[in-house]
């Protein structure tokens, strides 16, 4: 059989292009590539086709109309691939179709995996623009997706964000066409809420960042991976069985967060990071005053750290951050706590997200804080707003170095020998 001759039979039947000159897609061909995609600052949807190909035949209507809605958006071109095979060649073009993105970094296009439709080409297209412009702003997020507390991933930062913190996450691999991902976006986002500081939710967008999607072997949408908290790489990654309504994925993230939390650090606050990664990186922050330590040594000082310390075992579930401070040491916090007044030891909660606090009316003592957080917990308890609807101002302090205070004692003066006539008169 001449297979050239079938070849040249096709071409004649079906036509060397599968879109007319008044199609919005682009005819590309090795002799216009470069000035039109790779120098060009738009995004470009590419499709390497073979005028044969039943499937480019199948795709052709939904790429036209795609076209037509991203005119004067996102370009959109096609590539004979069967005719000009050196460009197919030079992208690794095994297969008809095969659909590449041409986003901010044109040396390294994406392949495009999402349905063959209008609408999935168009959802890609624009994730696109949006990967491009958040590059153009050194990766930060746009001001209208600043609202949610899912954390967008994509395949540059997911190392360092997932991989390289301690924290535990749940990361959510989806495609913007993908109905079920639709359904399960808003329950995400609310439980990405009600984790804040407790648990870290994120998004990667798979048919974007398909680098970070195939290693972890995500086949379909959505894919909910889990990263347990501590050090860990990428085999560390286990596979999310937990319901798909904000309630279920709550519940679940919270077992596994409080399967091996240990007991928070009893800090005390000698900067302003110390106070922040304790009051704003968690739900709440328990902060106690202590007495000065002249008044109180060490023992007496060890005592209290101590209730403090079986006071956030008994709560650590609740991953709350837990600070001391002497008294008078950060007055501004004092003050704008209110505490103080009623002597110390003192403690007060702290809610960062609604810039309130709760102080502590009974006794510095293990039942007493213990009955003061129970409530807490249940949500009993009148709260005041913090003066100012801000976090005073944190002052540096050495740390207590675990020792008694120093006391300073007049020398006394000898007067057996001394004339009342030679004394001034003031020590008289």
């Amino acid at each position: 059989m001449n297979f050239k001759l079938l070849g040249i039979l096709f071409v004649l039947h079906y036509g060397s292009c599968l879109y007319p000159s008044n199609s919005d897609v682009v005819e590309l061909t090795p002799s216009n590539f470069d000035s039109l995609v790779r120098k060009s600052d738009d995004i470009w949807i590419v499709e390497f086709f073979a005028p044969w190909c039943g499937h480019c035949k199948s795709l052709a209507p939904e790429y036209a109309k795609a076209a037509k809605g991203l005119k004067g958006v996102v370009k959109v071109g096609a590539v004979n691939a069967d005719e000009h095979n050196s460009l197919g060649g030079e992208f690794g073009v095994r297969g008809f179709p095969t659909i590449k993105i041409f986003g901010a970094n044109k040396r390294k296009p994406e392949d495009y995996n999402g349905a063959r439709t209008a609408d999935g080409l168009i959802d890609a297209a624009f994730k696109a623009l949006k990967a491009k412009v958040n590059n153009q702003m050194g990766g930060k997020k746009s001001s209208s997706s600043g609202s949610s507390d899912v954390i967008e991933l994509t395949d540059d930062n997911f190392d360092k964000l997932v991989l390289g913190s301690d924290d535990l996450w749940l990361v959510e691999f989806y495609a913007p066409w993908c109905g079920h991902c639709k359904n399960l976006a808003p329950h995400w986002a609310q439980a990405a809420t009600e984790l804040k500081g407790k648990v870290k939710l994120g998004a990667l967008d798979a048919t974007v960042h398909s680098i970070k999607a195939q290693e972890y072997g995500v086949q379909g949408y959505p894919t909910i991976k889990y990263f347990p908290s501590g050090k860990k790489d990428r085999h560390s990654a286990q596979d999310y069985d937990g319901g798909r309504v904000s309630q279920d994925i709550v519940s679940w993230a919270l077992e596994k967060a409080t399967e091996s939390v240990p007991a928070p650090e009893i800090e005390q606050i000698t900067s302003e990071s110390v106070f922040k990664s304790a009051c704003v990186d968690h739900p709440l922050c328990v902060i106690s005053i202590l007495p000065n330590i002249y008044d109180c040594q060490s023992e007496c000082r060890n005592n209290y750290l101590e209730i403090l310390r079986t006071m956030g075992e008994k709560y650590k579930k609740k991953m709350w951050g837990w600070l001391w401070a002497e008294a008078g040491s950060q007055p501004e916090l004092e003050e704008a706590l209110e505490l103080g007044g009623f002597g110390y030891p003192a403690m007060a909660v702290i809610s960062h997200k609604k810039m309130k606090y709760l102080t502590l009316r009974g006794s510095f003592s293990s039942d007493g804080i213990n009955a003061f957080l129970r409530d807490l917990s249940y949500g009993k308890g009148s709260t005041a707003p913090i003066r100012g609807a801000e976090l005073p101002k944190i002052r540096d302090v050495e740390p207590w170095d675990g020792k008694d205070a120093i006391l300073e004692v007049e020398e006394d003066i000898d007067l057996s020998d001394v004339e009342l006539d030679e004394l001034p008169k003031d020590e008289l």
